[in-house]
């Protein structure tokens, strides 16, 4: 917003800060293997006035810049992990998406390998994947068809290893030996 003040034969403008971009840490969803980077640089290349800074794979988060007030005014920060979302979902065919950070230390989570069999695709490694980072207390989760293993990192106190075997094999993947 720009002010112009005159005093006497003297002008003035007065220019209130614009927000500008920041830097905001988000979790993603969908980045289930490391060739998933690529896909989501292209998927963010979509998003306009969101820029992509970085991705750490193994936390599965991504930092972007953009400004919050101005693509979503007057929002929570719930409400602004929500609206973020439902962009990173629709310009990546709903393979994408941001769910609030874990809220737990990385130390108090437990990780569970489960070796699977038939993880031979891209899609294939989606589809194990979904069976389980939806189910409550799933904080961060993989599935590689190079490593022939889907892993998650889970707060124990909502979920564990028998309940993601379950989802899995409800999804139709076949769980290998131990």
């Amino acid at each position: 917003m720009r002010i112009l003040i005159m005093l006497g034969t003297i002008c003035c403008l007065l220019v209130t800060p614009i927000a500008s971009a920041q830097p905001i840490k988000h979790q993603i969803t969908g980045l289930f293997m490391p060739e998933r980077e690529r896909d989501l640089r292209e998927v963010c290349d979509k998003l306009a006035d969101i820029k992509l800074v970085s991705i750490n794979y193994k936390n599965a988060e991504a930092t972007f810049d953009y400004v919050p007030a101005k693509l979503f005014p007057k929002q929570t920060p719930e409400q602004i992990v929500q609206k973020l979302d439902n962009l990173l979902r629709s310009a990546s065919n709903s393979t994408f998406g941001v769910k609030p950070r874990c809220a737990l230390p990385a130390d108090k989570l437990t990780f569970v390998e489960i070796p699977a069999g038939g993880l031979d695709c891209k899609a294939c490694c989606l589809t194990a994947y979904e069976a389980i980072y939806k189910i409550d207390g799933v904080e961060r989760a993989t599935a590689n068809f190079r490593d022939g293993k889907i892993t998650a990192w889970i707060d124990s106190r909502k979920t564990d290893r028998p309940t993601l075997e379950t989802a899995l094999k409800n999804r139709g993947v076949t769980i290998g030996k131990r």
